[in-house]
């Protein structure tokens, strides 16, 4: 009967706090604003195949640099493909190089810093020192130079800027690390002779959870933002892919006579970034308690 009763007092007391964020999150219009420009992107992006009849690689001389219209609503490019169709199709590789970039780097950053908290020490010095000397470089410059080593490639940029982002989440997951292994629990747990790995993987990490959510959504607009650089410096993907960065890099040299060329693209980089950061500003709101608006 009593267990019966505190698990009811845990499932309602869960309850009342997603009311409470849920509640939170309705009240600041600026999250959702960012929330629906996301989903309207990833809603592009899913059913783009079924959204226009136009196959965004496809040449089509005749139709070259044709300005907005009912036909085409973004226009055309200087080989007569439809900007929307590769707009729409590009926030698919867009959203997957953010999206994959934000988690490989926030996974091994939080495992990283949550062992280098935990264990402290020598290795804690030695990794957290690494992690400075890439913090050291401008991001930017850093991913291009790592890159331009690997070879000029979607997936190598990706690697590039995952490599770069990891520190961050290192220093992070460490921070929350040092103060989490000296709860109780932790404490008691050591007394009980449980492993070093299960009070990292049950007890710390689950612990530090929070903040790294809420830098993975930040970073995702910056992520995207980076994705989309290398492509228009051409150390991403390369045409006809149609990825922003790589599209816009395309039409600036038309700018000033086909300016729908390299407008429509950079719109979607500027609405999914601001999105993102958007959601990120409003998840931080809700879920920290220290942040203060």
């Amino acid at each position: 009967m009593e267990s019966k009763i505190e698990s009811n007092y845990s499932l309602n007391k869960k309850q009342r706090k997603k009311s409470i964020i849920l509640y939170k999150i309705k009240k600041n219009p600026m999250t959702i604003l960012g929330v629906s420009i996301i989903g309207i992107i990833i809603l592009l992006a899913v059913l783009a195949p079924y959204l226009t009849s136009y196959d965004p690689t496809k040449i089509s001389i005749l139709e070259r640099f044709k300005p907005p219209s009912s036909k085409h609503w973004f226009g055309t490019d200087e080989v007569g493909r439809d900007i929307f169709t590769r707009v729409i199709f590009g926030a698919r590789i867009s959203l997957t190089a953010g999206i994959s970039i934000v988690v490989i780097s926030g996974a091994i950053g939080a495992l990283i810093g949550a062992i280098c908290g935990y264990f402290g020490g020598n290795t804690d010095q030695i990794i957290m020192r690494i992690m400075d000397m890439i913090l050291a470089f401008p991001t930017l410059i850093l991913a291009m130079v790592l890159t331009a080593t690997l070879g000029s490639s979607l997936i190598n940029a990706m690697l590039a800027i995952a490599i770069v982002k990891i520190p961050v989440y290192v220093r992070l997951s460490r921070g929350e690390a040092l103060v989490v292994k000296n709860n109780l629990y932790v404490k008691a747990a050591k007394t009980f002779g449980l492993s070093n790995l299960y009070i990292i993987v049950r007890h710390i990490i689950p612990n530090t959870i929070t903040p790294i959510i809420i830098q993975l959504t930040l970073d995702l607009g910056d992520t995207i933002l980076l994705v989309a650089t290398l492509g228009f410096l051409g150390l991403g993907a390369k045409p006809p892919a149609p990825e922003w960065g790589t599209m816009i890099s395309t039409g600036f040299k038309y700018m000033l006579s086909q300016w729908w060329y390299p407008t429509f693209p950079g719109l979607a980089v500027f609405f999914a970034s601001a999105g993102f950061n958007l959601i990120g500003d409003g998840l931080r709101d809700v879920l920290d308690p220290k942040s203060v608006r």
